[in-house]
C-alpha cells in the first residue's frame, strides 16, 4: 500500500491529494479544447498551486508526443519542481508498450479499463467477462512495471454502476500487482454522496489500497461525491486523492472543479479542525489559474462559480452589505485575498497592441518591451517573433503574459510543443 500520509497538525495522518486532470479529460469537453502550448502554460499554473499531479496527456496519441516530451523537460531542469506528470492509457499492455517507446521519460501512468457490468456487455457485447477484465488489468499493470514505470495507478472505470464484491476483487488484484492505488471512477456522475461515503469507506477497509476518486458532474454532485468519498476513504484508514478540472471543465456536464474542492475541503464542516488537505497546495494562485484557464478554453466562469466568480464577494441587499461591512465574517465563509483576488485588473482602452499569426517586428518588440523582456540580437528577436506567430496559429487568440514569457524563457521547448511530427502517416494517392 502507497503511504503519502503525512503526520499534521490536526487528528489524521492520512490525507488528501489532488490530482489534476484537465489537460487529460477537461480538454475532451465537447467542441472545445486546448493548443499544445495552453496545456503547458496550465501545468506550470498547477504546480505554481502545489497540486500533487497533473494527468497531463495521453502518451499513446502521437500527436501529444513532443509537448508530452517538453514538459518532462522543464520537469527535469526544475521549472516544474513540484507537480508530477502523468499519462493516461488504457489498461491494455500493447498500449503500455507504446506509451513507454514514445514518451521513454515518463514516470507516472494511470491504466484504465471498465469494470461495470454495463460496460462489460455494452462496449464489448459479451466477448469478455469480469474474470478477462481483471486479468487485462493485471497484464497490464506487470507490464508496465516490467518497462519500468515508477507508479502506476489503476482506474476502475464506471467504478461506481460495479458492484461491491467485483470492485473489492479488481482492487485487491491491482494491489497484489502492485498499483500504488484504485481510482474509483463515477463515470456517469451516478453516485451521490451518501452512497460514495460507504461505498470507499468499504473498498478501504477491505483493500487497505489508497483511493483516488473521479467525480463527474452530471446530477451537480461531483464536488459533494468527491469530498465526502475522500473522507470515506480517510475514515477507513487510507489516503485520498481527487481528481479535478479547473472550472470543472469536462465532458458532458463536466469534473469535479479544482477551486471548490479545495474551498469545501478547507472550509466545510465536514473537515472541520482537522488538518487533512496536501500542505503544499498554495490557494493564492486560484484566481490566475481560473482566469487563464477561461481564457485558453473560451468559457467564461459562471458569475456565481464558488471563490473565482465575480459575484462570489459581491454584496447588493441591505442587510448583506450592511453585515458585511461591519464584519466579512457575516456573509463570507473565507477572504478573497486566500484565492489570490484583489488586486485591481488594469484593461486597455486606448491603443493596444497584440501578437498574432501575422504581426510584424515592431509591434512584437512594442509588446516584449511592456514585458520588459529585452533581446541579445536582432537575429534573437526575430526567432522568437517566428515562435510568436506559430503559437498563434494553434491558440487562435491572442497570446498573454504567460506565454509570450513561456516562449522568450524556454524557446527550444516553446518549439517543440508547437511541433506536429507527421513522418509516421504514410497516405497512398488517390489519384
Amino acid at each position: 500500500m502507497s503511504d503519502n500520509g503525512k503526520v499534521g497538525s490536526g487528528k489524521r495522518s492520512k490525507r488528501i491529494y489532488i490530482v489534476d486532470v484537465t489537460n487529460r479529460d477537461g480538454v475532451q469537453t465537447s467542441r472545445l479544447g486546448l493548443a499544445k502550448l495552453q496545456k503547458t502554460i496550465i501545468n506550470l499554473l498547477l504546480d505554481e498551486m502545489g497540486i500533487w499531479q497533473s494527468e497531463f496527456g495521453f502518451p499513446t496519441t502521437r500527436h501529444e508526443t513532443n509537448y508530452l516530451q517538453a514538459n518532462l523537460e522543464l520537469a527535469e531542469m526544475g521549472v516544474i519542481h513540484h507537480t508530477r506528470l502523468s499519462g493516461w492509457v488504457r489498461a491494455i499492455s500493447s498500449d503500455v508498450e507504446l506509451a513507454r517507446e514514445l514518451v521513454p521519460n515518463l514516470k507516472y501512468i494511470n491504466i484504465s479499463i471498465s469494470t461495470s457490468e454495463q460496460m462489460i456487455r455494452g462496449k464489448w457485447n459479451d466477448r469478455y467477462d469480469f474474470k478477462d477484465v481483471v486479468r487485462m488489468m493485471t497484464e497490464a499493470l506487470d507490464c508496465a512495471h516490467e518497462l519500468g514505470f515508477q507508479s502506476v495507478g489503476v482506474n476502475a472505470e464506471d467504478a461506481s454502476r460495479t458492484s461491491d464484491e467485483h470492485l473489492v476483487k479488481f482492487t485487491l488484484a491491482a494491489r497484489e500487482h502492485g498499483a500504488e492505488r484504485l481510482r474509483y471512477c463515477d463515470t456517469l456522475g451516478y453516485n451521490d454522496p451518501f452512497t460514495i461515503y460507504e461505498r470507499i469507506n468499504l473498498l478501504a477497509r477491505e483493500t487497505g489500497m489508497d483511493v483516488e476518486l473521479h467525480c463527474h458532474n452530471d446530477l451537480g454532485m461531483a464536488v459533494a461525491c468527491s469530498v465526502a468519498g475522500a473522507k470515506g476513504a480517510l475514515d477507513g484508514g487510507v489516503n485520498a486523492y481527487i481528481n479535478t478540472t479547473i472550472n470543472g471543465m469536462g465532458e458532458r456536464a463536466g469534473n469535479a472543479d479544482l477551486v471548490s474542492v479545495i474551498l469545501a475541503i478547507k472550509k466545510s464542516s465536514l473537515f472541520d479542525g482537522e488538518d487533512v488537505l496536501d500542505d503544499a497546495v498554495n490557494l493564492m494562485a486560484a484566481w490566475k489559474t481560473a482566469k487563464y484557464a477561461s481564457y485558453a478554453f473560451g468559457v467564461p466562469i459562471p458569475i456565481n462559480q464558488p471563490g473565482v466568480g465575480d459575484n462570489a464577494f459581491a454584496h447588493e441587499s441591505g442587510i448583506h452589505a450592511d453585515g458585511a461591512l461591519k464584519s466579512r465574517r457575516n456573509y463570507e465563509l473565507y477572504d478573497y485575498e486566500e484565492l489570490g483576488r484583489g488586486e485591481p485588473e488594469i484593461i486597455e482602452t486606448g491603443r493596444n497592441i497584440t501578437l498574432g499569426e501575422y504581426s510584424g517586428i515592431k509591434g512584437f518588440r512594442n509588446v516584449y518591451e511592456k514585458l520588459e523582456v529585452e533581446f541579445q540580437s536582432e537575429e534573437e528577436a526575430r526567432d522568437i517573433l517566428e515562435l510568436v506567430r506559430y503559437a498563434n496559429v494553434t491558440t487562435q487568440k491572442p497570446l498573454v503574459e504567460d506565454e509570450l514569457l513561456f516562449i522568450a524563457r524556454y524557446p527550444d521547448l516553446a518549439r517543440k510543443i508547437l511541433t506536429l511530427d507527421l513522418s509516421h502517416i504514410t497516405l497512398k494517392s488517390r489519384a
